[in-house]
């Protein structure tokens, strides 16, 4: 039985173009948890640097309260606060976010971030010695920042006074989890239920399906060899080592590629590595030669010619690109919608959409 006499108050720093399912997902369900209470047991706030509508990328959005509403002196007590970040968070900068953060630190508020929102604490070093997740497209750019950062591939990781969780529907998992540990796990499974979203997965559960699902395979070895190539970007394997650890042939895997994916085995796995490259060259300052070396090319002029033949445009262009992007979103008014034309695919939806075309071997 929920206690209802516990008060929560739960505030959501929200930054630009952040994601809105990720946010509503986090926020819906503290909303229900009082309609099924009958009782106010969770408040929630908004916050953003300077106050004011903050638009989500997809347009809708919030009014929000300036971060000194929660951090001033006189400011009502928050006992939990959420960053919520999407876009890409690596190169976001704000010194008057930062200066919030540790505000809100020296007051003892527990602290968490959503989606992208553990990359900017992180940054922050509001995240030492502590377990954390983040969306996994930031990932591999987070570890590449801060080799000695906590990062779990996990959908929600509570450790002590922090709340971290990959975003999406996986904000309604940690919601739940919270109020499951002040609540108990039946109500958190009503709150559950009451989204049509009957089981409530736990921590460890990978952010991203299995290959299978992800590129629609329905044969075993293809499946593993798949599987093989996406854990091994910056050290390829040999069409025959592929084969021996998939349990076929290196015959029987081209054939496989060939009508399961409309692709050379050898091709799809570069597209793999050139999708990784491109998420790197978009969501991190790494030199170009990093780059390369960390998907599997073994100089930066190979890796330049086989993007360049894959995306029509140089590795240097594509980071220009992508800066100017974050330079315009930035400086938008606050109610703009984001063009549908810049929203930016994730590196698996690109592989995944490309996979069929043909390119070079390399």
């Amino acid at each position: 039985m929920q206690d209802t006499t516990l008060l929560r108050s739960i505030g959501f720093i929200l930054t630009p173009g952040y994601g809105l399912m990720s946010l509503a997902s986090a926020v819906e369900p503290m909303r229900a948890a009082n309609h099924l209470a009958g009782s106010t047991l969770y408040r929630c706030s908004f916050y953003s640097v300077a106050g004011g509508f903050m638009a989500s990328s997809s347009g809708g959005g919030f009014e929000t309260l300036p971060m000194a509403a929660a951090t001033g002196r006189g400011a009502g007590e928050l006992d939990l606060a959420l960053v919520v970040a999407g876009g890409n968070p690596m190169l976001y900068k704000d010194p008057a976010l930062v200066r919030g953060l540790r505000a809100l630190q020296l007051k003892h508020v527990r602290l968490g971030g959503i989606s992208g929102g553990a990359a900017i604490l992180a940054k922050a070093g509001l995240m030492s010695g502590r377990r954390f997740t983040v969306h996994w497209e930031h990932i591999d750019p987070l570890t590449e920042y801060g080799p000695d950062l906590l990062i779990e591939r996990a959908l929600y990781v509570i450790d002590r006074d922090r709340y971290t969780c990959a975003g999406g529907v996986a904000s309604l998992d940690m919601m739940c989890a919270l109020i499951a540990a002040e609540h108990g796990s039946a109500f958190a499974r009503d709150v559950s239920n009451w989204f049509i979203h009957p089981r409530l997965r736990t921590a460890d559960e990978p952010q991203q399906g299995r290959a299978a699902q992800r590129f629609n395979l329905h044969h075993p070895v293809i499946e593993a060899a798949v599987e093989l190539m996406t854990s091994h970007l910056a050290d390829p394997l040999s069409p025959d080592h592929l084969a021996a650890l998939s349990g076929g042939s290196a015959r029987q895997l081209q054939r496989l590629f060939s009508s399961h994916l409309g692709s050379s085995m050898m091709a799809f796995y570069r597209n793999l590595r050139l999708a990784k490259a491109d998420e790197l060259l978009q969501q991190t300052a790494l030199p170009l030669l990093d780059v390369a070396l960390l998907t599997g090319f073994t100089s930066a002029a190979h890796f330049s010619r086989c993007f360049k033949a894959r995306y029509d445009m140089s590795p240097g262009r594509r980071r220009h690109i992508a800066s100017g992007v974050r330079r315009s979103s930035s400086c938008a008014p606050s109610r703009s919608v984001v063009p549908t034309s810049h929203v930016r695919l994730s590196a698996a939806h690109r592989v995944a959409q490309f996979a069929k075309s043909h390119g070079a071997e390399g």
